[in-house]
């Protein structure tokens, strides 16, 4: 007989995500306006852009986050899926990318947040956007703001969500019933001729990578699996209804910047910008401040959403061992990852002074998203490359969908992905010096999956021979007669 220290039960969270959560969850996490100018400011042939992205890389991203969902249930998403696929490293990799990704993207949403908030005190105000420390001040503000939020749980946190996505709604339905109605009344500049392919097409191919990017956000509810009320039910249903209603403002959205401003979009103004000039053509000039209001709001859901999300990545890393354990704990009282949600918001902090000591705010905005374009990117290579190897090696799938499916979803997703990343290394319009651009993206690449390959052979591999070592002798008592 053997005696054996008691096990420490593992945490648990709370199930407080519904359908109706989800669907707003991913139409805030999805549709994200503030890609949106970046894109369109490349013209009409973004539209075409859009279509071939929605057909061959969103669809088999709900194909395959309802397959891996259904395959492999709890918290962890991209980080689960790939670990058990592929193996311990390509998980931890995965889900390493996925976070650190999030630590880049979302200082793009509070720059984002800076650039259409200033137009609630008026158009007058627009300049501050460009005011570095304006921005700064009021990055950072956010970014606390929404970090405490989710550390006092998901069932207040969602509520922001949810009002972004009712924001976002708002936004998206007055930017295109505008655009509806100008076009009605005035017509557009628009030609034909701008749907065509340029002849630099240098910046449109920066724009497919950021489209892929804009598309994502699927996978982000079962990376909270573990709080998902019955997501084997609810899951499916929520993913269909929320990619269709995501791909549709997508596509209307950038038909009514380039009919409303064409391609003299400013990248963290562009849908405000819109907004102002068609009201002035109509006669409603009032609407620009209620509309910065909902947009501001919409913005604020989708920096919550993306925060309480992606913390769960390092929580699980924590408890696998792979990163330092106490980004494993939970908070005693409001049952949520506090530590790993702290760390995530304190290196996007960082991250958001460091580039605006040396860029502007609208180049510091392309370099963060341009760089976690690249790093988001990383888990669809497994998640698509998942769905082909269990079309090729299991005769029979035993799975939510047939092999058929599985293999053309898995290789059309995966194929796209590999393009994307490999577009997205060639500079946007805002970028002023190619050199430092590429630099910076070649470097923090290489630099993010460095420290990946360091937690998990150096770090991780020196904490288990640590913990061995400590660990006391098992202790062997003779039964008597």
């Amino acid at each position: 007989m053997s005696t054996t220290e008691p096990q420490p039960a593992q945490p648990r969270l709370i199930r407080a995500l519904g359908r109706r959560d989800l669907v707003l969850l991913f139409v805030v996490a999805v549709f994200n306006l503030n890609v949106v100018p970046s894109i369109a400011a490349n013209g009409g042939v973004t539209i075409w852009l859009w279509i071939i992205s929605l057909l061959l890389f969103f669809f088999p991203q709900g194909i395959a986050v309802i397959e891996l969902a259904h395959r492999y249930p709890g918290e962890g998403g991209v980080y689960l899926w790939a670990k058990e696929v592929f193996g311990n490293f390509h998980g931890f990799l995965s889900g390493w990318c996925y976070w650190t990704n999030n630590m880049l993207y979302v200082p793009t949403i509070m720059l984002y947040f800076v650039g259409v908030s200033v137009f609630i005190l008026g158009p007058t105000h627009a300049g501050l956007a460009d005011s570095k420390s304006f921005a700064l001040v009021m990055s950072l503000a956010l970014l606390t703001f929404l970090t405490l939020l989710n550390i006092l749980g998901l069932g207040i946190g969602k509520w922001i969500n949810n009002l972004g996505a009712i924001g976002t709604f708002i936004a998206a339905a007055v930017l295109i019933g505008l655009g509806i109605l100008i076009y009605s009344r005035f017509g557009t500049t628009i030609t034909a001729a701008d749907f065509k392919i340029p002849a630099n097409p240098r910046f449109v191919l920066n724009s497919f990578g950021v489209i892929c990017f804009g598309l994502i956000g699927l996978e982000l509810a079962s990376v909270m699996g573990d709080e998902i009320r019955d997501p084997a039910r609810t899951l499916p249903g929520a993913v269909a209804w929320g990619g269709l209603i995501s791909g549709t403002l997508y596509v209307a959205a950038t038909l009514t910047l380039l009919i409303a401003v064409g391609k003299s979009v400013n990248v963290l103004q562009g849908v405000v910008q819109a907004v102002s000039v068609m009201a002035a053509r109509v006669g409603v000039n009032w609407i620009s401040v209620p509309f910065a209001v909902m947009l501001s709001l919409a913005i604020a859901g989708i920096g919550s959403a993306w925060i309480g999300g992606c913390a769960r990545i390092p929580f699980v890393a924590g408890l696998d061992s792979y990163m330092p354990s106490w980004l494993g704990n939970i908070h005693p009282r409001f049952a949520t990852p506090y530590a790993a949600l702290i760390v995530q918001g304190m290196v996007s902090g960082v991250l958001v002074i460091l580039n605006l000591a040396g860029a502007g705010v609208q180049e510091t905005f392309q370099k963060l998203l341009s760089l976690a374009v690249v790093l988001n990117l990383v888990p669809f290579v497994y998640m698509f490359g998942a769905l082909v190897k269990f079309a090729v090696k299991e005769p029979v799938p035993r799975g939510h969908y047939g092999r058929t499916t599985l293999f053309a979803a898995g290789t059309s997703g995966l194929l796209t992905t590999i393009l994307g990343i490999a577009l997205v290394f060639f500079p946007a319009q805002q970028i002023t010096s190619l050199w430092s651009y590429e630099i910076w993206m070649v470097g923090g690449t290489l630099f993010f999956i460095g420290l990946a390959a360091f937690f998990f052979f150096v770090y991780g591999r020196l904490k288990t021979r640590r913990s061995e070592i400590g660990k006391e002798p098992t202790l062997v008592v003779p039964l008597s007669d």
